[in-house]
C-alpha cells in the first residue's frame, strides 16, 4: 500500500483533526482514512428507506456530520407553525 504524507500542516488544523478523531473514537490515522474514504466515495442517492434506517449506525459509527446530513435529507425545511415549547410547558404547569 502506498503511503501519503502532508507536510507543514498548521497546528490548529492538526489539533482539530486530533479532537475529531477523539470524538469519533478513532486514532488520528483512522480518522484521516475515514475522511479520505468519504472524500472519494460516491454521495448517497437519497435518504435510506425506513427498513435500512432501522438498524443503521447502531454501534455509534456515524459522526455528527453524518447525522446532520441525514436530517437535512429527511427534513429539508424547518417545521413552522407548531406550538412553541414555552406554551407547552406553561399549559402543562397550569394544568396541575
Amino acid at each position: 500500500m502506498p503511503n501519503l504524507s502532508i507536510k507543514e500542516v498548521p497546528e490548529e488544523i492538526a489539533e482539530a483533526l486530533r479532537q475529531r478523531a477523539a470524538r469519533n473514537h478513532r486514532s488520528l490515522q483512522g480518522e484521516l482514512m475515514a475522511i479520505l474514504h468519504a472524500a472519494v466515495s460516491p454521495p448517497p442517492a437519497g435518504p435510506p428507506a425506513a427498513d435500512e434506517r432501522k438498524f443503521e449506525g447502531r454501534r455509534g459509527t456515524r459522526t455528527i456530520e453524518d447525522l446532520a446530513r441525514e436530517s437535512r435529507l429527511l427534513y429539508p425545511e424547518p417545521v413552522r407553525g407548531g406550538p412553541l415549547a414555552v406554551d407547552i410547558v406553561r399549559a402543562d404547569r397550569d394544568s396541575r
